[in-house]
């Protein structure tokens, strides 16, 4: 099986954000593509492969508008393909990131922007795996597995505060 993500910087206030961002955002969303597809063993035979942009609020925004009827930006969005074919394998959709909101959000946390940023592409990467917090038992499950990837990344647990604020992706 191979693994292609494919990150974009598309806003370069990115890089004065995240020291080596597109290096991170890569070894992020493998490793929580890994712990997805090891839960999913159908999709271990598959080559996957995802995108990832780093943008701003204004092209979040648009998105945001565009595809949710919401008008404002918010942290991630992401976009699966439903299992689109693409060459030898399957594609697993969009991810992008706004980064004026991620830099709000992890100054108010009081949490590292790097921390906060592999939180919201492991939130993400698990969108495009299925996941979902439509309910409360849904939640449950996708929170829990976030946490136990960003565990594995030495990434404090972001549900272990209950002051910490639902994400909007």
């Amino acid at each position: 099986m191979m693994m292609q993500i494919d990150v974009a910087l598309i806003c370069p206030d990115w890089a004065d954000a995240v020291d080596d961002v597109p290096s991170l955002v890569q070894h992020t969303a493998e490793q929580a593509a890994n712990a997805c597809i090891a839960a999913r063993p159908d999709r271990a035979l598959c080559d996957v492969e995802l995108s990832i942009a780093l943008a701003d609020d204004m092209k979040v925004q648009e998105l945001n508008k565009q595809f949710r009827g919401i008008d404002k930006p918010t942290n991630v969005l992401a976009f699966p393909a439903e299992d689109e074919p693409c060459a030898g394998g399957i594609m697993l959709g969009d991810i992008i990131v706004a980064c004026e909101t991620v830099r709000r959000e992890a100054a108010a946390a009081q949490k590292s922007v790097s921390d906060h940023l592999s939180h919201l592409i492991v939130h993400g990467v698990l969108h495009l795996f299925g996941f979902d917090h439509q309910d409360d038992a849904e939640a449950a499950q996708m929170e829990a597995c976030e946490s136990r990837i960003l565990a594995r990344l030495g990434i404090a647990d972001p549900y272990a505060d209950s002051t910490v604020a639902a994400l909007s992706g």
